[in-house]
């Protein structure tokens, strides 16, 4: 690590509103049940379409924790990007998302705070109908730039 030069997201000099990034993902098997191993989660909505297809939603949901992830994951390596922390994360479900849904994901930069070291992100994340299906804001503090580890690493040796 000594020298090596680490790639982090964007520092809060960087960003600026309306800095966005979009992506598209679906949900696949494979992400719910490494979703479910990970959590221990065995709600029969998320697993079993004989229960699902009993409730209003008619087929199994996609666990809104697991979705929240996803967009945590978009944060810590896109936008601001690796080395950024989420301090306040507020979603709205509007529609449910279910197995193999097709999403479109947006993440905006809506509010910059220099003083308090972080910037609010309007999250829209939309189905293949182009319906809403999370609306949310996330309050960030951007990566901080680091000091020389170099110099810092180096006092420890004779």
């Amino acid at each position: 690590m000594i020298g090596k030069k680490r790639k982090l997201g964007k520092k809060i000099n960087e960003l600026k509103i309306g800095d966005h990034y979009t992506t598209e993902k679906s949900i696949e098997d494979r992400d719910l049940l490494m979703y479910l191993g990970l959590s221990d989660d065995a709600n029969p909505l998320y697993i079993q379409h004989d229960y699902a297809s009993q409730t209003p939603f008619k087929r199994p949901v996609a666990p809104t924790v697991m979705l929240q992830g996803m967009i945590s994951s978009l944060i810590s390596m896109q936008l601001p990007g690796p080395g950024s922390h989420i301090l306040r994360q507020e979603m709205d479900f509007p529609k449910p998302v279910y197995h193999y849904a097709d999403l479109s994901f947006r993440l905006e930069v809506v509010e910059k705070d220099t003083a308090k070291h972080s910037v609010t992100l309007s999250i829209i994340v939309k189905d293949s109908d182009g319906d809403d299906v999370i609306k949310g804001v996330a309050v960030v503090s951007p990566p901080y730039e680091p000091e020389s580890m170099t110099a810092k690493s180096l006092e420890n040796f004779y």
